[in-house]
């Protein structure tokens, strides 16, 4: 059986409706990627490892990722001490515009920026938003597409279990 999640058409592309792929699935490694952030220094996801890491893509444009931001900043400034980043995945077609969005909603967390859609293609998510949760050793753990409403909740959950181990 194949599932198909429909996007916003002229915000992806040709990632608009895709059908979903194995491509990413939890215990498998995370697929490393670099990517430059607002100030022009890159940042490497192999970097983090030893840390837990929230992986979220998020755009400008899309109504769900400005409403989680403030649970993600939130998430962020709790549990980076005890070995926890976040890292926000901009897809914007602009990297400026991505960074001035990230500025005006007040992301604290690094803001990555995938204008290419290499990173976005290679995770093949589907949805906007999605959130990827990486453990210690680079696996991936959970995947969630999508933002509803209290899912924050299941990621703290997922968070403390993961900075436990």
């Amino acid at each position: 059986m194949r599932r198909r999640f429909l996007l916003l058409p002229l915000a992806l592309g040709a990632l608009a409706t895709r059908p979903a792929t194995a491509a990413l699935v939890p215990q498998a490694p995370a697929p490393d990627f670099r990517l430059p952030m607002p100030d022009g220094r890159n940042l490497r996801l192999a970097e983090q490892r030893g840390q837990v890491v929230l992986v979220n893509f998020w755009a400008s444009w899309c109504g769900p990722c400005r409403q989680e931001m403030p649970h993600l900043n939130r998430l962020y400034d709790k549990y980076r001490s005890a070995g926890f980043m976040l890292l926000g995945v901009n897809i914007d077609d602009d990297p400026k515009h991505g960074a001035a969005t990230a500025a005006r909603w007040g992301v604290k967390f690094p803001v990555l920026l995938d204008a290419t859609k290499t990173v976005t293609r290679q995770y093949d998510l589907g949805s906007m938003p999605a959130t990827v949760l990486i453990d210690r050793d680079g696996r991936v753990r959970y995947l969630h597409r999508g933002y509803r409403e209290g899912v924050e909740q299941t990621y703290e959950r997922q968070i403390r279990e993961l900075v436990k181990e």
